[in-house]
Parts: structure tokens; C-alpha cells; sequence
């Protein structure tokens, strides 16, 4: 699983949330930005924690508030939760 495509399906559930494209949503934006409100962002960390087993701790978002930075996060815990 590459990064990309980690980014891709928070990209489509974010879409399916706030009812627009996926293509909509740009990965480079903040969630502020994005309308990404406090249940929203909670809602994606539990879907991330569900569909990768990562744990992305609420914080994690405040340092990496972007598409982008979530799913370079995520592909590395899940690289090194397989290790």
C-alpha cells in the first residue's frame, strides 16, 4: 500500500462526510479548510485506526493537518507495525 493510496481513501471517505468528489478535497489543504470539524476528524481517525490498525492519535492532526501529511504518517506506522 503506498502513501497515495492511503490518501486516496481518506480523500473518498471525506467526500462521502461532506458530500462532495473525492477530487474536490485537495490533499494539500487544511482540515480547517476542508470544513473538517472536531467529529469529523474523530470519525477519520477511527476509520484510519479500523481499516490500517494504526493509531493516529488526535494530536497527530494538529501537527500534520493535511491529507498529505496523514497518509505519509499512516504508510509509515503501518511499514513499521509489519517490520
Amino acid at each position: 500500500m503506498t502513501r497515495d493510496e492511503i490518501v486516496r481513501w481518506c480523500q473518498e471517505y471525506l467526500a462521502n462526510l461532506l458530500d462532495v468528489t473525492p477530487e474536490s478535497i485537495d490533499p494539500d489543504a487544511d482540515f480547517d479548510r476542508l470544513g473538517l470539524d472536531s467529529p469529523l476528524a474523530v470519525s477519520l481517525l477511527i476509520e484510519i485506526e479500523e481499516h490500517y490498525g494504526v493509531d493516529l492519535p488526535p494530536e497527530e492532526l494538529f501537527e500534520n493537518p493535511t491529507l498529505n501529511a496523514v497518509g505519509k504518517y499512516v504508510h509509515e506506522h503501518v511499514r513499521q507495525d509489519v517490520a
